[in-house]
């Protein structure tokens, strides 16, 4: 209840949008997709409608006569993106009818719709916040929802560029929760080894790719990182070695053989999993680390599939509804220490595990440090909360 009231402040406030980078981001994703369109129009030789599957099946499979690797139990092959991705390597047409899509979807998306969207009172967008919508517990945005744009990609880099600070003298300040579900894992599991992970300077993945594979930390590759990587957030959740395998493009049996060395070096994580499910099949519910519940009624589901995703859900909820019940009560520490301080700046929006502010310049090095403070130190846990802070003159990462 108390967050109700920063939630609605917050959507009252909004955010400001460069309106006019939009528009010039637009013409840049409509100009990547008419070369796009050109390139598949010219393998193809032919111009067809690219946003029709049925079209665009009947080139790839009939004219272009490209064979699907794995049969997949329909009488015609599909033009998903999954299906694509796995022909992209020896046909070219399939890697350009994927970027023509993302180009397309960022542009219909974002780059045209937002712009639409900002208020003409104040030039701010205004989203609403909704707690009560996801089965996890996290927030969710909508109308617009500003918590789906890419993370981590260049096109995300550019969308998230067009969130600024309404005076150009002030900052877009950004606070993110790091790897907080394996912290968090290390906390619920009790893993004393996951536990002197998080403990101890040395990077997680490159420490568990360090026991799995067996060789000293400084001897561990690149390719070994991203392997124990893939695993380490796997597991949270509740990931097969099916799931393993696709992921990392390897063999069932060596996925299989990489989840097995993973608890043997974290043997309580796997207890862990064993643990929860049977909980939630004797009490048809998970709880958070405050006790918030999650009730599973699909674990009595005759659908095998259904029944899984709940052992998985099982599994991860704890970690994730923890997650999101630590960010709404940083979101009131950060406010009320906000309020304290009679601060100018404004929290203006939430993302996940990240907190977004619009600092006023001669505040930022207070802001800084409150926000740090109030997130790192919400709950006492087995392992440290850390919070990566960026800032600039937008949401951009830096």
């Amino acid at each position: 209840m108390p967050l109700t009231h920063i939630l609605a402040q917050m959507e009252y406030d909004g955010v400001a949008l460069d309106v006019d980078y939009m528009s010039e981001l637009s013409e840049y994703m409509t100009q990547k997709a008419e070369e796009l369109q050109a390139k598949i129009y010219e393998i193809a030789g032919e111009e067809f409608n690219i946003n029709s599957p049925k079209q665009v099946g009947e080139v790839l499979y009939e004219k272009l006569n490209i064979q699907l690797k794995k049969k997949r139990g329909k009488s015609k092959p599909s033009t998903s993106v999954e299906v694509l991705e796995e022909l992209a390597t020896e046909h070219p047409i399939c890697q350009y009818l994927i970027d023509y899509r993302k180009y397309t979807k960022l542009r219909t998306t974002y780059t045209d719709a937002l712009p639409l969207l900002v208020s003409l009172k104040d030039r701010r967008i205004h989203t609403t916040y909704n707690q009560t919508v996801t089965a996890t517990g996290r927030l969710s945005s909508s109308n617009p929802n500003l918590q789906n744009i890419p993370i981590r990609t260049e096109e995300g880099n550019k969308l998230r560029n067009a969130f600024v600070a309404e005076d150009e003298n002030n900052f877009i300040l950004s606070s993110d929760y790091s790897q907080i579900e394996l912290r968090l894992l290390a906390h619920v599991s009790g893993d004393e080894n996951l536990i002197a992970a998080f403990n101890s300077d040395v990077d997680v993945h490159s420490l568990t790719a360090s026991k799995v594979f067996d060789v000293p930390v400084e001897q561990v590759t690149k390719e070994m990182r991203y392997k124990a990587k893939a695993v380490n957030f796997g597991i949270i959740y509740g990931q097969t070695r099916y799931g393993l395998a696709k992921a990392l493009d390897i063999p069932a049996q060596e996925a299989q053989n990489f989840i097995d060395k993973y608890f043997m070096t974290y043997p309580k994580v796997q207890a862990y999993m064993h643990n929860t499910v049977a909980f939630a099949y004797e009490h048809g519910f998970v709880e958070t680390i405050f006790g918030r519940k999650r009730y599973l009624t699909e674990l009595l589901s005759p659908n095998r599939m259904i029944k899984e995703f709940a052992e998985r859900a099982a599994i991860n909820q704890p970690l994730q509804g923890t997650a999101a019940d630590l960010i709404k009560m940083a979101m009131i520490n950060v406010d009320k220490a906000f309020k304290e301080n009679n601060l100018k700046s404004k929290m203006v929006m939430q993302v996940h595990d990240e907190l977004v502010f619009e600092v006023v310049a001669d505040e930022l090095e207070q802001v800084k440090t409150l926000v740090k403070k109030e997130m790192q130190n919400v709950a006492d846990l087995k392992v440290p909360l850390l919070v990566d802070i960026n800032w600039g003159k937008s949401w951009k990462e830096q």
